[in-house]
């Protein structure tokens, strides 16, 4: 059996003692950092040991022998500090069945662990590996069962042996999995070959991992291989934060910074780079900027794809407005303003127009007149949006079918590729996107490529909203470039105008405090004060779990959604999830543990990654609606489709009682509650909370450090989004570009 070693990075600590015992509980394990906090069973101790260190996987019933010392922690009280663990595979009995037991082998759970535990005894480990066909006399064991587990075992024995290979280097179970997933036999083979090739190859490892590990294979800290992956990944870095370019001086001084090798290296890395087609040298208003390559392909297909859909007229006749006005205004009873007037007008005739504006400023009844319109004149109209929520969303506000732009683009998880693209274009006379705020550059070239020449598109987003969690700033470059036709829609309108919610954005978004309701008024818009952190914590439990349900009549989970600025601190999302699932769900069973979360049947679960194998994104909410420890694994439903997760998988999952507000972009929650501290300083923006409050449908209740909310009113980043986008429009031709990438 493995025994498993892995250092904590923890410094030297004196008086060290030792202890051993049987792992009851894993309170919290990281896949990533391997840092666990484990409840163990020490034998002459009455009570459980609490013993926190790294390790790079642990379930119970395994035995554990720890060096470290005895410390005590001011929260959690005494704790056995580790600076070693060594982990091993249980022998007796009750250990055996324990492990068994927790979901660590698919197919078998509680039950049948205590069967298989009962038939073969201490032998158990030796019969599933030597000799597994006396499985199948155990009852309830058949071929399907069977072949399960010996699959799961055969799967888990690689992966043990990749993480004898890798332990010295602090990859993480999941990290270890995917390896093998992806690599299969060769997974050793291949990460001896080039380390680096992991951090694009498999999620959740980094250039840092993989550089790790590629130096203590041996691999120079001066070759070029480093530094050419080096440069890579400050470019990644920079795209992760919305960027398509980085400024080539930039670029050295960042890749010199974090290697440590000499700028002259770098600046070879970056011209082998380059002549290797993997990044792309290009000026910005005359300042030389190097591009990940695919991103600089985005860019010269957005603006190609845009002049090839601006040469050719809309596929239907000219529309007289004049005639078409009053006519959808008689069809949908509804009174048009000027201004609304002015935008059916001129879309209605155009063959790529933006339509931009904050809430309550008439956007959906706008386009819904030019959708009457268009289609009481036979045009095939299709709807997309980035998100799935947002194309709900959409679907509901226009009474027409809406997908995600990637089932409208008919993604293959298989081929990791687009089945609508140019040669096989979308079969649409108009394509309406909405939430374009949210669409980067990569995605919106993918959808622009795949219209045919003929087809019109309606483009719909409030830019003044936090930008897309991708890289570049699309809408916003677009309308900047003044190239594409845009109608900003500013009126606010009378019935909008008496919710406070709207009221309160459009303030925000101007600079201004939001207003309070008069006390004792039943309003759809609360501010709440709050001195410390730690009182906001308490005011969001009070809001959420009591007095929102009884004012509002409004369910604490399925209702309302928690947005906060950022995951860490004590009024982040982790924080705030574990609080909220301890309030909000805290006797639902059977409880699960996996890569730091407890998961049980009625949470609200948030996808963290784009799985296109599950149709499932970055930013989708669901409910757990089941857990099989037999089967390992948790049955989620995201509105009305029910989704598998092996336990394996559940790195991809986090709770969502509270979440980021740059992961609520393009949803709508009956009611909002935002929590703003000081703790936030580095976050706190304008278009950050404008984009939270506007999430709100029915409700707004923010709880705020009075200090923090005016920082977040106040605050303006000059710091902008380097793309070259609006810049390639105004040129009368887009240089280079291949329309086809």
């Amino acid at each position: 059996m493995t025994t498993a070693i892995l250092n904590s990075s923890a410094a030297a600590l004196p008086a060290v003692e030792r202890l051993s015992g049987v792992v009851e509980r894993v309170t919290f394990h990281s896949a990533q950092s391997g840092f666990c906090v484990v409840r163990v069973h020490v034998r002459g101790q009455r009570d459980f040991v609490t013993v926190v260190g790294t390790v790079a996987q642990i379930a119970p019933g395994e035995y554990v022998e720890a060096e470290g010392q005895w410390v005590h922690n001011s929260k959690h009280g005494r704790q056995f500090q580790a600076r070693q663990l060594h982990v091993i595979l249980p022998s007796t009995q009750e250990g055996i069945e324990k492990y068994l037991g927790s979901g660590m082998v698919p197919g078998i759970g509680p039950h049948f662990a205590k069967i298989l535990v009962q038939a073969f005894g201490e032998t158990v480990f030796t019969v599933i590996e030597q000799e597994p066909q006396r499985l199948l006399t155990v009852p309830g064991i058949g071929p399907k069962r069977h072949a399960q587990v010996l699959a799961a075992w055969a799967e888990q024995k690689v992966v043990r042996e990749i993480m004898v290979f890798l332990r010295s280097y602090g990859v993480g179970t999941a990290s270890a999995v995917r390896i093998y997933k992806t690599y299969g036999a060769e997974a050793i083979a291949r990460v001896r070959e080039n380390p680096y090739q992991l951090a694009l190859d498999i999620y959740g490892i980094g250039f840092k991992t993989a550089d790790t590990l590629a130096q203590r294979l041996g691999l120079s800290p001066e070759s070029l291989h480093r530094a050419q992956a080096g440069v890579r990944h400050v470019l990644q870095t920079f795209s992760e934060q919305g960027h398509c370019a980085v400024p080539r001086e930039q670029l050295v001084t960042a890749a010199e910074q974090l290697l440590t090798i000499p700028a002259s290296l770098v600046e070879q890395a970056v011209t082998l780079e380059v002549r290797q087609g993997h990044i792309v040298a290009e000026a910005i208003q005359d300042q030389p900027c190097v591009f990940l390559a695919p991103l600089h392909r985005a860019e010269l297909g957005v603006a190609a794809q845009l002049r090839r859909l601006l040469k050719q007229p809309t596929p239907w006749t000219p529309i007289a407005t004049e005639k078409a006005l009053p006519w959808v205004e008689q069809r949908t009873g509804v009174t048009l303003s000027t201004s609304q007037r002015a935008a059916v007008a001129q879309t209605v005739n155009a063959k790529v127009t933006i339509i931009t504006g904050g809430p309550g400023v008439g956007k959906t009844t706008v386009v819904n007149s030019i959708l009457r319109i268009v289609r009481a004149k036979g045009v095939r109209v299709l709807l997309c949006a980035p998100t799935g929520r947002a194309a709900k969303r959409l679907a509901e506000s226009t009474g027409l079918e809406a997908k995600t732009i990637h089932r409208l683009l008919e993604f293959d998880p298989h081929t990791r590729d687009y089945q609508r693209s140019q040669q096989r274009t979308i079969e649409a006379d108009l394509v309406v996107a909405d939430e374009v705020s949210m669409v980067d550059v990569v995605l919106m070239n993918q959808l622009l490529r795949a219209l045919p020449e003929r087809a019109a598109v309606l483009l719909v987003g409030d830019v003044d909203q936090l930008p897309s969690v991708g890289p570049g700033h699309v809408l916003a470059d677009l309308i900047a470039s003044g190239g594409i036709p845009t109608v900003r829609l500013t009126e606010i309108f009378r019935q909008a105008a008496t919710s406070q919610i709207i009221v309160n954005a459009h303030r925000i978004h101007q600079g201004h405090l939001p207003q309070r309701p008069p006390a004792g008024t039943v309003s759809d818009f609360y501010l709440v004060d709050a001195d410390t952190p730690e009182a906001i914590v308490d005011k969001v439990l009070q809001v959420v779990r009591d007095r929102i349900p009884q004012r509002f009549g409004l369910d604490p989970i399925a209702d309302i959604q928690v947005l906060t600025p950022r995951n860490g601190g004590l009024v982040g999302a982790r924080s705030l999830n574990s609080v909220l699932q301890q309030q909000l769900n805290p006797t639902a069973t059977p409880k699960l543990q996996r890569f730091g979360w407890t998961y049980a049947p009625g949470d609200k679960v948030l996808q963290q990654v784009n799985n296109y194998d599950k149709e499932v994104f970055n930013g989708d909410i669901g409910r757990i609606t089941q857990i099989d420890l037999e089967e390992g694994v948790v049955q989620v439903d995201f509105d009305g489709r029910t989704v598998r997760y092996a336990f394996g998988e559940l790195d991809e999952l986090a709770l969502a009682y509270a979440t980021t507000i740059h992961k609520s972009q393009g949803s709508e929650y009956p009611a909002v509650v935002i929590p703003l501290s000081t703790q936030h300083f580095t976050l706190l923006e304008r278009n950050l909370l404008y984009t939270g409050v506007t999430r709100g449908k029915r409700l707004v209740v923010v709880i705020a450090q009075p200090r923090a909310l005016k920082l977040a009113v106040r605050t303006v980043r000059a710091h902008q989004r380097l793309t070259n986008l609006a810049q390639r429009l105004r040129l009368p031709t887009a240089s280079g570009a291949d329309a086809g990438d």
